[in-house]
């Protein structure tokens, strides 16, 4: 016989308490995954085709796309924008001719019960030489089997005019209302940062590639692909950029810090910058779908964790 106790191993059902022993000693069917540098996206690559950027564009709020990328989205956006507005528009047209349909009947039905009524009015000419005797009752004038077979005809005819849904009969199976559509909105909006985006609001990029001579190796396998174009340092993921919008050259934040925030001056075009023209660019992010995932930071790397 077995032990009737949580750390018992010889029931052949997989128990609560064994699954969540072993998840917590050997992460058996846990839903946190340590992300490793290679899951983590590049900040030089577009933040939807997740590929270094053949014409890099940035936008006010940081994040890098490929030109080409983000144009077919914006239009395609406006596209979905143009056709959910289209069949609002005939939705609301529907409802209106529905409703102006409805007070039409309503109104032909008030004026058909009012002359039905007016033609049910049948006036006698009284006879003066007959003077007012005993009223009769309703019992009196009504005919003797009147009074019994009024309600039954009646309860017949409200039976017979009655129709139950029917699912097996075409004609009398029950339609389902159509979805109400809400007014979409007419702004496209970006995919990262939820903001309106427009096209004009796109900022050209210009890198400054490493000066390593090496034409063989493809762009995405380089470590190094990119360096300040002020100083001359490597740019990565651990190294804060900044994109500055005269020029579009992209420099690091220790020296946007000390040398261009001291005369704010744009060292490669020579324009005079002001605090909205320095645009921090936007790093991290994954390949994973973000559904329900929190990234958890830690000292030896990002967690995700369902």
């Amino acid at each position: 016989m077995t032990r009737h106790a949580r750390n018992c191993t010889a029931g052949a059902v997989y128990t609560y308490h064994e699954k969540k022993k072993d998840t917590q000693q050997s992460g058996y069917g846990s839903q946190r995954a340590r992300l490793s540098k290679d899951s983590i996206k590049d900040f030089d690559c577009c933040c939807l085709t997740l590929q270094p950027c053949k014409n890099p564009v940035v936008t006010p709020d940081g994040y890098i796309y490929d030109k080409e990328a983000i144009l077919e989205y914006i239009l395609h956006q406006k596209r979905e924008i143009a056709r959910q507005l289209k069949a609002f528009d005939k939705q609301t047209k529907k409802l209106k001719e529905d409703e102006a349909q409805k007070q039409k009947t309503e109104k032909h039905s008030k004026i058909k019960a009012f002359v039905d009524k007016e033609k049910s009015i049948v006036s006698k000419p009284l006879n003066p030489f007959i003077g007012a005797g005993p009223s009769k009752t309703k019992e009196q004038t009504e005919p003797a089997g009147a009074s019994a077979a009024g309600p039954s005809t009646s309860t017949g005819a409200t039976g017979k005019d009655k129709q139950l849904p029917s699912f097996w009969i075409p004609s009398l199976t029950p339609k389902a209302e159509e979805t109400k559509l809400k007014k979409p909105e007419e702004k496209v909006r970006c995919p990262m940062s939820g903001r309106p985006l427009k096209m004009k609001d796109l900022i050209p990029v210009v890198f400054k590639p490493v000066n390593d001579r090496d034409n063989k190796t493809s762009l995405i396998v380089k470590q190094v692909r990119y360096v300040c174009a002020v100083t001359g340092d490597a740019l990565g993921n651990s190294v804060p950029c900044a994109v500055l919008r005269p020029s579009g050259a992209v420099v690091t934040m220790d020296s946007v810090e000390r040398l261009i925030k001291k005369d704010m001056t744009d060292p490669v075009s020579g324009d005079k910058l002001k605090d909205r023209d320095i645009i921090p660019i936007q790093r991290g992010g994954t390949g994973f779908a973000s559904s329900g995932v929190k990234l958890e930071a830690k000292q030896d790397g990002p967690v995700m964790q369902a």
